[in-house]
């Protein structure tokens, strides 16, 4: 009998062929791999943030108020040397950053996760069920993306006030709607495939479909966009913190040191804003020209 499940088709070493093919692809690019490799040294710096940061920035006991607004390089009164210079109260501006990225990533990948996971189940239903559910999971969408994104977080942040885990909920609800379009995308085109129409006549069940047989060839497309939320997630992370709705003042944020050294900008005191606007640049770049690279080798028709 010909009709098999594609599963048993394409052994494991098939797919481990097409992961070295993939990977091997995505490192021969020169831009895409050391944009890789400045993400992943800006991630391991905010993994290990509390173990290779000079001073705790947030901790109050530490600080020395007469140390606040030192240019790089100075020497603190203790003899720290502060080799990104310090803030208004006198925080290190080296630490303060690297605890800002422990921050950002958190809540960018946090929120990216959760919102992909709802994202995507919605997004497979409904391309894969059509019909009414079909319609009024997309009209949800549409309702959702017709409004601006920054609004919605502020609008969720007015109501639920301020906070790391506030601003993971506000991430997680402006971002499923894009997981989802995509999702329902991908699953209407593989949907009409000869793979599945083999299933459905096995008398597989939706459920058993979904997860084993359209979840995987739908993936690529959806986490091209993950990559390029996940970025959007710490843009508009930074953002909150800058307009002071973000995280509170007494937590790391990179938006949170950039809006504390706007005020001295104009007098010479540029640095308290502009190292921690390039540590966001850097860590928002890398992962655009990794997520750029990817989608081109996910889609044969974009490769050049």
């Amino acid at each position: 009998m010909s009709l098999v499940e594609p599963t048993a088709i394409a052994p494991a070493e098939h797919d481990r062929s097409r992961l070295r093919v993939f990977l091997s692809a995505l490192i021969a690019d020169r831009i895409a791999s050391v944009s890789l490799i400045i993400f992943l040294c800006i991630a391991f710096v905010a993994v290990f943030a509390p173990w290779i940061a000079p001073t705790d920035p947030y901790d109050l006991v530490t600080l020395n108020i007469l140390d606040n607004r030192l240019p790089p390089g100075s020497v603190g009164m203790d003899g720290t040397v502060y080799w990104l210079g310090t803030d208004g109260q006198g925080r290190d501006l080296l630490s303060a950053i690297m605890y800002g990225l422990r921050v950002s990533l958190l809540v960018a990948f946090v929120s990216g996760v959760i919102g992909l996971a709802i994202g995507l189940s919605l997004g497979l239903l409904s391309g894969y069920v059509g019909g009414r559910t079909d319609t009024v999971i997309m009209r949800i969408v549409d309702l959702q993306l017709s409004f601006p994104t920054i609004f919605i977080a502020l609008l969720i942040l007015a109501l639920f006030g301020r906070g790391v885990d506030k601003v993971i909920i506000a991430l997680i609800i402006v971002q499923w709607a894009y997981y989802c379009r995509a999702a329902r995308a991908a699953a209407m085109v593989e949907s009409r495939k000869e793979y599945i129409e083999a299933a459905q006549a096995l008398k597989l069940g939706p459920v058993r479909i979904i997860l084993r047989h359209l979840l995987p060839n739908c993936l690529p497309p959806v986490l091209v966009v993950a990559t390029i939320q996940i970025a959007a997630s710490i843009a508009i992370e930074a953002t909150l913190s800058f307009l002071g709705l973000g995280v509170p003042p007494t937590e790391p944020s990179l938006g949170r040191l950039i809006s504390n050294g706007f005020q001295f900008t104009m007098s010479g005191q540029h640095w308290i804003s502009v190292f921690p606007g390039l540590a966001l640049l850097i860590t928002i770049a890398s992962i655009n020209l990794v997520g750029d690279r990817v989608r081109d080798l996910l889609n044969p028709r974009l490769q050049r």
